[in-house]
């Protein structure tokens, strides 16, 4: 018999790919990535850790990017946001369809998840898991072993393929039964144990809902923006990012698309920015002003010179700036409501 396991290289879906295995049955694994999984961003992310699999417990993945279906997702989702930013019911009503195509392909059975019973408040309640089943049509073929003594009996249990009394009865939001599971399985130096999504973050959640309300078909570039840098709202069509250190810098300068404009200050140590939008004289002069509050330039009066790279990499310079203050930056920040 063989499951499909859903895997986002996390403790819990490293456990239930292990309890199944223990169980003598064939696993196969999916790992889906998108642009908002913060774990995927170094070589010991939730990829990595799970493309490990293959050589730890022989176990044959698929990587599956979802960029595309996802965003539209984020843009509207059916059925709401969660306390920021993320679509969590639709992200797994999109996934589970999705797995549950390939597992016909595959010759897989039925599905595993990792999902714990009440551990994400907007996802994995019961009614939200029952609602999930529901509208990708696999009723009864979603097995979720860390929990599987709470929930009702599914197709793989009631047809003898999995005994029901070797699966857990785990709930809620600790995580001291998985660690625990994990040190008996002599399971280590496992990554983002609680998640991974960067649409869980406040701060990142304002950015993606500034970005929402003032652009009606943001691009796939504009959402990547979104992950460096400090950006600032200039005007209901214009915004600023601003890098926070070298890498920022590098992936700004990378990001820069036909129309941007990007700045840098002249013999000072300081940031790329990228504008984008209007590009009035300005807001121009405003995004150069921000670039030179958090360059290394003196704090003493005197006005900067920032290096502007146009279209074609045409370079002019914009002289006499001064830099802004702090009250003025906080007026463009987008930031985290409270902050």
């Amino acid at each position: 018999m063989k499951a499909l396991v859903l895997l986002s290289g996390g403790l819990d879906s490293l456990l239930a790919v292990k309890l199944m295995l223990e169980q003598g049955i064939e696993v196969e694994a999916l790992h889906f990535t998108t642009m908002f999984c913060q774990c995927d961003t170094s070589k010991s992310g939730c990829l990595s850790e799970a493309n490990e699999l293959k050589s730890v417990f022989n176990v044959p993945i698929k990587n599956i990017n979802s960029n595309d279906s996802f965003l539209e997702i984020v843009k509207n989702p059916r059925h709401g946001y969660g306390s920021n930013m993320n679509p969590c019911i639709d992200c797994r009503i999109n996934m589970l369809s999705t797995a549950g195509r390939y597992m016909r392909e595959s010759g897989a059975s039925f599905l595993v998840t990792g999902e714990v019973l009440g551990q994400r408040p907007m996802s994995q309640h019961r009614r939200a898991l029952d609602l999930i089943e529901k509208e990708t049509g696999l009723q009864g073929l979603i097995l979720r072993p860390l929990s599987a003594g709470l929930l009702e009996p599914t197709i793989p249990e009631k047809s003898g393929w999995i005994d029901r009394a070797k699966l857990l009865n785990i709930k809620g939001r600790s995580r001291k039964p998985q660690m625990a599971l994990a040190e008996m399985f002599k399971m280590k130096d496992y990554p983002c144990p609680a998640g991974g999504c960067l649409l869980t973050d406040p701060g990142f959640s304002s950015r993606v809902r500034d970005l929402l309300k003032y652009s009606k078909s943001p691009t796939t570039n504009d959402f990547l923006l979104l992950k460096n840098g400090r950006h600032f709202r200039i005007d209901a069509n214009t915004k600023a990012v601003i890098g926070r250190d070298e890498q920022d810098n590098k992936v700004l300068t990378l990001r820069k698309q036909s129309g941007d404009l990007l700045m840098e200050i002249k013999d000072f140590v300081g940031p790329v920015t990228i504008l984008r939008g209007d590009l009035n004289p300005s807001n121009v002069e405003l995004a150069a002003a921000l670039t030179a509050r958090y360059s290394d330039m003196p704090d003493n009066g005197q006005k900067a010179t920032v290096i502007i790279t146009r279209d074609s990499d045409e370079k002019d310079e914009q002289t006499g700036i001064s830099p802004l203050n702090h009250a003025q930056v906080d007026k463009y920040l987008i930031k985290a409501k409270g902050q």
